[in-house]
């Protein structure tokens, strides 16, 4: 089974789309209206044919409570891989984008944690 859709919940969608097109570098894949809100997709430039990723409205109480848990606790959302952390990461501080841990060795792996703006925290990772 291919997956092809990974979700974050987010308080504000356009908010959401603003900080991850303008911030992160995402692209739009789908943007289609669904009454008070949207389908909203959006693919790495570097794999436009790849998993997207849906900016998911947080409407549930559930839901909420789980993402504020999450966030309260430091855990992030989801992760995504970089070949350079320490270079994204001084390009997105550039942009503005605050992070709640700096690039840290982690075994074979070197991780940060950044603060989406929308509800959540998102892990950059770099395999070594």
């Amino acid at each position: 089974m291919k997956m092809y859709i990974k979700s974050v919940m987010v308080d504000d969608q356009q908010k959401a789309l603003d900080f991850y097109t303008g911030k992160l570098g995402f692209e739009v894949k789908h943007d289609i209206p669904m009454g008070q809100f949207r389908w909203l997709t959006l693919v790495s430039p570097e794999e436009r044919g790849g998993t997207e990723l849906a900016l998911e409205p947080n409407q549930h109480d559930v839901a909420r409570q789980c993402q504020e848990a999450m966030k309260k606790d430091g855990i992030p959302w989801t992760a995504f891989s970089t070949d350079d952390i320490e270079g994204e990461v001084a390009r997105l501080k550039r942009e503005g984008v605050g992070f709640t841990v700096p690039p840290t060795k982690a075994g074979d792996v070197t991780m940060a944690i950044l603060d989406d703006t929308c509800g959540n925290l998102i892990q950059l990772i770099q395999l070594s």
